[in-house]
């Protein structure tokens, strides 16, 4: 049976949450080889996707999930996990991880890296901007709340463009990217990551293995950027 390619008219590319504190040598959460990704993602940029949209984490400085909102000596970054409650209905909770300070609005480490050709973008989603809430996914709320925690409704920003189909790229792979490739895939989108342009804080088997184990498992495909399914791009761009 042949490939089924997406259609290019009905495709968008999202880069995700490649930003100063995600990348080395500086950022405060910084994934290791984060910065390795630009030349790839530039290279996405230039094909011919109907839609090219970032997001970036636009964090409150007293955001929930940050070390120095909590007063504990017992809480520490990466080690620590509090419960949080949904805003909009008390009875239901979560338990997030504690990260250091990072992507704080209007800070240099919440910009964009500069080896990233931002002036290819369509838009810019700003998440996780509600303190009293985690936000990974650009769709929603870790509670699956849309709300004012971002800057736009991606769902909707993609559906106005008669998007089907859904490219992923970015920071981390573990997290950010995981979780917004999932909720794409239950928006009902059909949903890409491009291997090449990903990197995750835990890249072993038994973290990002594992994650790509269930992401297939929920019928996303994980491709290379010169994977027959960017077949399509890749003629129309030569």
């Amino acid at each position: 049976m042949a490939l089924a390619k997406p259609d290019i008219k009905r495709t968008a590319l999202i880069v995700v949450d490649v930003q100063e504190d995600f990348c080395p040598p500086s950022g405060s959460l910084a994934v290791s080889g984060g910065r390795d990704i630009a030349p790839a993602i530039n290279e996405l940029l230039s094909l011919p996707f109907a839609l090219k949209i970032a997001t970036k984490d636009w964090h409150p400085s007293d955001h929930v999930s940050f070390d120095t909102s909590h007063r504990s000596p017992d809480i520490k970054p990466f080690v620590s996990k509090i419960t949080i409650h949904n805003p909009d209905d008390v009875s239901e909770s979560l338990e997030i991880p504690i990260w250091p300070v990072h992507c704080v609005q209007g800070t240099k480490g919440a910009e964009i890296i500069s080896e990233l050709d931002v002036s290819k973008l369509d838009h810019i989603v700003e998440k996780g901007r509600d303190k009293r809430v985690e936000m990974f996914s650009a769709f929603s709320t870790c509670f699956g709340t849309k709300s004012n925690a971002a800057s736009h409704d991606l769902a909707s920003l993609l559906r106005q463009a008669n998007i089907t189909n859904v490219f992923l790229t970015g920071l981390a792979g573990d997290f950010c990217v995981r979780s917004t490739a999932m909720d794409a895939n239950k928006e009902k989108f059909k949903v890409y990551i491009i291997h090449e342009a990903v990197r995750s804080i835990d890249s072993s088997e038994a973290g990002w293995g594992v994650v790509q184990g269930e992401m297939v498992g929920k019928g996303i495909d994980i491709i290379s950027i010169r994977g027959p399914e960017m077949s399509g791009f890749w003629t129309v761009q030569d």
